[in-house]
């Protein structure tokens, strides 16, 4: 017997209506920011604004997680109470949280999951949560096929989620206090300053430049689109694509592809089945390569590997279009199979290693004329990319795709007359009588019902069968038939949102000991609440947040997977040659601040240290 397992797709929305796009293109849950308490400050929206998101997802069986993943003041503890109560009348599926002072509190009973600014990469960590009763946990970026299934063969019991696609922090998530230290922005209060796509200088012990001016701890946006059955095989039951401050047109495309990739694995794998009801169809091919993205990695998935950053630049390079043949003052010819269109938004790294761009004002055959000014010589044989493509972006600009949920309708005589019965393809059903004395008609009546029951135009719904029995040719007035549809529209959509199932959790206070018995800063502690909750399970010491503090320095703000030394081929364990340079290295900002680098071999991490 088969052991199925439902997989659902997790897609970003900044806003409501990228939101109902998501839905519309497949996303089986989504996940939005509240008004205030997410990671992403800039992305707040409001109570109306997800209630209708929550009521437009829930018609296709679509769950709505609200992110309040943020370390919490004392102060806002009760403010935040009041948020959960508000985010669970309107029928929220999940919060998304980060700070431990939500399971002390006394809320309502919605389900709660682990973000992975929890920093959640352990068996331990990973059980613990459990045991506090959040269902689902969101895994560092980091873990390998091996660590997850690890994980999941550890803790069956509950769901892990993992990042699929979009842009990589270089810390893993939750312990990056760069931007806090710098800048006095915390990325753990939803305020990150983007440290990590700064360019620096690298430096030895003696001063000798190593690297100068180059965006070093820039990572390329992670693509797992080929490894997803791997990682359903390993125990990931929630695939997650990155970008609540991506546009619409982002979540249209990477949302389209993945869910075409998923469903070719779902006609093979019959024990995994998706998430949410309805299908997807679009007016346009998916292509990853055409949204924003840095160069893709799978980001030690598999392996380490040396080519995971982009040290040229952290701006999005699109995708490959060929390579330049030969440039004149206002035109270049380009040797490549792809085609360009006017308007495209072209870029390549130039001699200096700079990203360099232009707009396409003309294209004939293989030459691109520029848009105003003189185009600089490009060397022959660099390399093109195309960050923006005109004729994509008109196509996602459109309405790019219709979701649509199959029904059968019966059209059948009664005892008064006739009824309709609808059933969607979960098995919901609405029924509504239409009351009439039986008259013999004059001409064939089946053909002109069943056609005017498939008109279901502009409504969640696609006909995928019609049966209309009558014991004779009665005459039934098209017009009372279609005011029948309508109103047998309605009433299944009441239905089905009546019983779509909201699951509840029961807030757990389990006697069982934190992983560890001491918390630093990296615990993220920061109010009176998440102390309570640390200490009730064993932890004897803890440490007030670096937010929450004066730092007393050197202090490790950054613990990388990412490790330069390995880049550059220069690791003690993988070696490809003796490193020219002596340790320890530094990396330098314009603005003289420093930073050195420790390489913890033991754990595999490069950590980054504020002196």
């Amino acid at each position: 017997m088969i052991e199925h397992r439902r997989i659902e797709l997790l897609v970003p929305a900044r806003d409501a209506e990228c939101g109902m796009e998501a839905v519309k293109h497949g996303a089986d849950a989504v996940y939005i920011g509240a008004p205030k308490f997410g990671a992403r400050a800039a992305a707040g929206n409001s109570i109306e604004d997800i209630a209708r998101l929550t009521h437009f997802a829930h018609i296709y069986g679509v769950r709505i997680y609200v992110t309040l993943n943020v370390i919490l003041r004392d102060e806002e503890l009760e403010e935040v109470r009041g948020l959960v109560e508000q985010l669970y009348g309107i029928g929220v599926d999940a919060l998304i949280i980060q700070d431990m002072a939500l399971l002390e509190m006394d809320l309502p009973p919605i389900p709660l999951h682990a973000s992975t600014q929890m920093d959640n990469r352990t068996i331990d960590k990973v059980s613990f949560l459990a045991d506090m009763g959040l269902g689902q946990v969101v895994l560092a970026r980091e873990l390998s096929i091996t660590d997850i299934k690890r994980i999941h063969e550890a803790c069956p019991q509950v769901l892990l989620e993992a990042f699929v696609h979009g842009a990589l922090c270089v810390s893993y998530s939750g312990q990056c206090y760069a931007s806090e230290v710098c800048f006095g922005r915390s990325a753990n209060r939803g305020e990150c300053a983007q440290f990590c796509r700064l360019a620096f200088d690298m430096v030895d012990a003696d001063g000798k430049v190593i690297k100068r001016g180059k965006h070093l701890l820039s990572l390329k946006d992670m693509n797992r689109s080929e490894r997803l059955e791997a990682m359903l095989d390993a125990g990931i039951s929630s695939l997650k694509i990155e970008g609540r401050l991506k546009d619409v047109s982002y979540v249209k495309n990477v949302t389209a592809y993945y869910r075409q990739q998923l469903d070719s694995i779902f006609l093979r794998r019959p024990e995994y089945l998706r998430a949410s009801s309805g299908s997807s169809t679009y007016s346009f091919q998916p292509q990853l390569e055409k949204s924003f993205n840095r160069g893709f990695t799978s980001y030690f998935l598999d392996k380490r590997e040396e080519d995971i950053f982009s040290p040229d630049t952290p701006k999005s390079i699109g995708e490959p279009m060929g390579v330049v043949k030969n440039s004149a003052e206002n035109y270049i010819t380009v040797a490549g199979v792809k085609s360009f269109h006017n308007g495209d938004g072209i870029c390549y790294v130039d001699e200096l290693h700079h990203l360099q761009g232009f707009r396409v004002n003309r294209v004939d055959t293989n030459r691109l004329y520029i848009l105003g000014g003189r185009l600089p010589f490009i060397k022959p044989h660099t390399p093109l990319y195309r960050n923006y493509d005109q004729e994509f972006e008109h196509l996602l600009a459109a309405e790019s795709a219709v979701r649509k949920l199959d029904v059968d309708i019966c059209f059948y005589e009664t005892a008064h007359g006739f009824a309709v019965t609808m059933t969607d393809e979960d098995g919901n059903n609405a029924t509504l009588p239409l009351d009439m004395l039986f008259e013999e008609a004059r001409s064939p009546q089946h053909e002109r019902i069943e056609n005017e029951l498939r008109k279901l135009g502009n409504t969640p719904f696609a006909v995928r069968s019609v049966e209309v029995k009558m014991s004779h040719q009665w005459f039934v007035p098209i017009s009372s038939v279609s005011d029948l549809r309508r109103r047998l529209v309605d009433e299944l959509l009441r239905v089905r949102l009546i019983c779509y199932r909201q699951e509840l959790m029961v807030h757990k206070h389990v006697e069982r000991s934190y992983p560890l018995s001491q918390l630093t800063y990296l615990g993220n502690v920061m109010n009176r609440e998440a102390e309570n909750f640390y200490h009730r399970h064993g932890v004897a010491q803890i440490q007030a947040a670096v937010e929450k503090q004066k730092p007393t320095y050197p202090l490790p703000i950054m613990f990388c997977r990412h490790c330069l030394r390995y880049s550059m081929g220069w690791c003690p364990r993988a070696a490809k040659e003796k490193s020219p340079y002596r340790e320890p290295y530094y990396l330098l900002l314009p603005d003289g601040k420093r930073f050195q680098l420790e390489f913890d071999c033991r754990q595999c991490i490069m950590k980054v240290i504020a002196l």
